[in-house]
């Protein structure tokens, strides 16, 4: 089965700290949903721009996306 890493987009001066707490509300999706992967993180790409992600299976990508409203995703590797 392949893995979706679903993408949330920070910017800003307090992007970093915005993606860090968006990434404890994804963990908490995951254990009330009781989704099968616990992939989550976020990422800083520049001093205005982190992202928050989380990985789901494509069986459960669809479900997540229309809840959740990711701005992109691609495949995990």
């Amino acid at each position: 089965m392949r893995k979706i890493k679903l993408i949330w987009d920070f910017r800003g001066p307090d992007a970093a700290l915005t993606a860090e707490h968006h990434e404890i509300h994804l963990k908490e999706y995951i254990v009330i949903e009781k989704l099968p992967l616990n992939i989550t993180g976020f990422e800083i790409k520049n001093e205005l721009h982190t992202i928050a992600f989380m990985v789901v299976t494509e069986e459960n990508m669809i479900l997540v996306r229309d809840a959740l409203k990711p701005h992109r995703g691609e495949v995990y590797q």
